[in-house]
């Protein structure tokens, strides 16, 4: 399975680190240990584990797509895998119209499984889908090891790598929300009723069953889900303030969207200079990242980078992540990233599309204009770069870590994004050194000179800032 190059962001090794820099080594600071696990052999004897990835055996079923697809499906379910922490050991794909309603995969390539499980020593089974409950627990009852799917898998790196308070409770609420159909256990004691004075009344024949263990972890989950509600709530509040007052500076806005682990964090140091976590690996960014920058003619925009896509990307995760989705929908550009160097581009392109369809749609907005913009050529194969120029025309093809293309791309953002409409000719007093900040981050000055009562300032800036200098029109100003 093919690797991208690492991309890197550009730090001198004498200088002092990035924030970037710092999160990468703490993110790295605490690995798993392998061969020192204490937990039972047989999965049923035990009533609830923690998710444990060490040693993984993937499973997929092939019921639709080309060869290639599916192949490229499993090499993502390997790197999200490695990207949680885990050793891949092998790979099975069943040809199937349809999962197995049981087993998900059919009962005989199940005992197939649980002997490559026991050849290789795993102590994981990996699928790749979302697996019904019923699935889950036919499947542990034949490979005698735990078994997770793709979504589970997912939520548990989105865990790793969540840093921000809002992160967290959105991970916290998304993997709550995928628990709580499949909470489970083995043995006696999660159908042990509630004894004492469970019933209204009390006394030998006259208690009611009471409430089994099981049922009070679903209520305690429940009760936890709502506290987080009203807190991501709360959250999303300040996150629309903030949003409205970017909205009111008139400053253009570009989101950096893409495929997970397309490169956008790399893009968006590469076009401001900054130093943002930048990793290769899956789902490295998850909480947005917005940088001012200065196009070639002056002008200052804001870019920020936001989350990455994959394909089937859990619902959970997309109802839990709708208020920072919603930064993407209020975008002036959107900047949609490609990973030029992955084997089928344009299905990223599509499931990257699809999610933004569906947060556009539910908030009745329009689709923001969109450049898309093709990194890694320096990893890319030549011929699929030139049959991505055919299917792609008015794509930029740029490389963030070697920065071929870097330039190109700023002037083109210079030119795609509109001028300010008004002209103004102002005298702007000394005390007003606010407004002439103004000017010089949302418009382009043509001319400037200082004199006795002021600033003059001959610019070309937007209608909102141009009625708040009417006042200071220069032919009005006192001689």
């Amino acid at each position: 399975m093919a690797r991208s190059p690492i991309a890197a962001s550009n730090v001198d090794e004498d200088s002092n680190p990035s924030s970037g820099d710092m999160q990468l080594e703490e993110r790295t600071a605490l690995r798993r240990v392998a061969g020192l696990s204490t937990e039972l052999a047989d999965v049923t004897e035990v009533e609830y584990r923690q998710l444990r990835l060490e040693r993984v055996v993937l499973v997929g079923v092939w019921t639709s797509g080309t060869a290639a697809q599916v192949e490229s499906s499993m090499a993502e379910l390997a790197a999200l895998a490695e990207t949680a922490g885990s050793e891949v050991l092998d790979a099975l794909v069943q040809r199937r119209d349809k999962p197995d309603s049981a087993t998900y995969i059919g009962s005989g390539k199940a005992h197939e499984l649980r002997d490559v499980v026991l050849a290789t020593g795993a102590d994981t089974v990996v699928c790749d889908g979302e697996l019904t409950p019923a699935q889950l627990n036919a499947l542990e009852k034949v490979v005698k090891v735990k078994v997770i799917d793709r979504t589970a898998l997912i939520l548990d790196i989105f865990a790793q790598h969540a840093t921000s308070r809002e992160g967290k409770a959105q991970v916290a609420f998304a993997q709550m929300e995928y628990m709580l159909p499949r909470l489970r256990g083995w043995g006696e004691s999660m159908s042990r009723q509630a004894g004492g004075r469970a019933g209204s009344n009390g006394g030998v024949g006259l208690r009611g069953p009471g409430e089994t263990k099981i049922e009070t972890d679903r209520r305690r989950i429940r009760e936890r889900m709502a506290k987080l509600r009203r807190e991501i709530k709360g959250m999303k509040q300040a996150r629309d303030t903030k949003r409205e007052r970017r909205m009111e500076s008139t400053v253009p806005s570009i989101a950096i969207v893409g495929y997970t682990n397309a490169g956008k964090s790399s893009l968006l140091n590469a076009l401001t200079g900054s130093g943002v976590l930048v990793q290769n690996a899956l789902f490295a960014t998850l909480d947005p990242t917005s940088r001012k920058s200065t196009l070639e003619d002056g002008r200052a925009v804001v870019l920020t980078d936001t989350v990455g896509f994959v394909r089937h990307l859990p619902t959970q995760l997309v109802e839990a992540f709708r208020s920072t989705l919603e930064e993407v929908t209020d975008a002036d550009l959107l900047l949609h990233v490609v990973d030029g160097s992955d084997p089928l581009p344009t299905d990223q392109i599509k499931a990257v599309r699809e999610v933004i369809a569906d947060v556009v749609k539910e908030r009745d907005s329009a689709m923001p204009p969109e450049l898309i913009v093709v990194n890694k050529i320096d990893a890319a194969d030549p011929v699929q770069l030139t049959q991505l120029r055919g299917l792609l025309p008015g794509a930029r093809f740029v490389s963030a870590r070697t920065g071929e293309g870097i330039d190109e791309l700023r002037d083109h953002l210079g030119d795609i994004l509109a001028w300010p409409e008004s002209e103004v000719d102002v005298l702007v007093p000394y005390t007003r050194g606010d407004l002439v900040a103004r000017i010089h981050t949302e418009g382009k000055i043509s001319k400037s000179s200082h004199e006795a009562d002021g600033t003059r300032v001959e610019a070309r800036v937007p209608t909102a800032l141009a009625s708040v200098l009417t006042d200071f029109a220069y032919e009005t100003a006192p001689a």
